[in-house]
């Protein structure tokens, strides 16, 4: 699929790329239309009307805000499509810096950048596939590239939004070229070096490293000091009654 920024040399090779001006979601579009794709697709909209973040919780978006999708089949295990969770926001984090200090950026696991302790974006993996290797993968991202959504109870930390927080103005369609670029550099690093350095690079932009934080399970709520995660991508924090491995959780500072 010819591009500007393909002719341009700004778009990476082997990716295609999907822009429309309205869907329900990015993700329900990538479900769709992951059986025709022959190669990774972003797949992004202007507008979406029933977007929805972790835990079925509904995603606001915004007018010059950004929504997308990539889909792809990364021929690997469930678990090792959940780390790509760990690329994405990678990806995110160098993109966001060019356009605002990368000291008011920060990463909070499992999925979501902050901008100024407030979150700025979130990342959301769906995958389909009953043996050991899934058939798809799509990562969804939205982030607040023009403004935030109304703050609500549910939400575990405030929104805000790149414009407002004195960033650059971005539209969304460049914002994409620079993200597709970024997120090919954080596969090849995968595919060359390993999950060490992507865990790494992740490390030195996470939120609360060495902090106390807590994390909230589906059956219980674990308060410790933010130690690492380890190479499968899980929470390891530093308890009264010892190390505490978590595979997922919501995390509170």
């Amino acid at each position: 699929m010819s591009t500007d920024a393909q002719d341009r040399g700004l778009w990476p090779q082997g990716y295609d790329r999907l822009i429309l001006a309205e869907t329900a979601s990015t993700m329900a579009e990538a479900a769709e239309r992951s059986r025709t794709l022959d190669r990774p697709t972003w797949i992004m909209a202007r507008r979406q009307t029933a977007a929805h973040g972790r835990r079925g919780r509904r995603w606001s978006g915004g007018t010059g805000n950004f929504a997308a999708t990539l889909v792809f089949k990364p021929e690997c295990t469930p678990a090792e499509a959940a780390r790509r969770s760990f690329l994405a926001a990678n990806a995110l984090f160098e993109t966001l810096a060019i356009y605002i200090d990368r000291d008011a950026l920060a990463l909070k696991w499992p999925n979501d950048v902050l901008l100024n302790g407030g979150k700025v974006a979130g990342i959301l993996l769906e995958t389909t596939g009953r043996g050991p290797y899934v058939d798809w993968l799509s990562i969804g991202l939205g982030v607040n590239l023009a403004e935030a959504p109304p703050d609500r109870p549910e939400m575990d930390f405030r929104p805000v939004s790149l414009k407002e927080q004195g960033g650059e103005a971005v539209d969304p369609e460049a914002f994409l070229d620079v993200l597709a670029s970024n997120y090919a550099t954080q596969e090849a690093i995968l595919s060359r070096i390993g999950f060490a350095r992507v865990r790494s690079e992740w490390l030195g932009n996470a939120a609360r490293l060495g902090e106390v934080i807590t994390a909230r399970t589906m059956r219980e709520e674990i308060t410790g000091t933010f130690e690492t995660i380890d190479d499968e991508g899980n929470l390891v924090l530093g308890t009264a009654d010892g190390q505490r491995v978590i595979p997922a959780a919501d995390v509170y500072f």
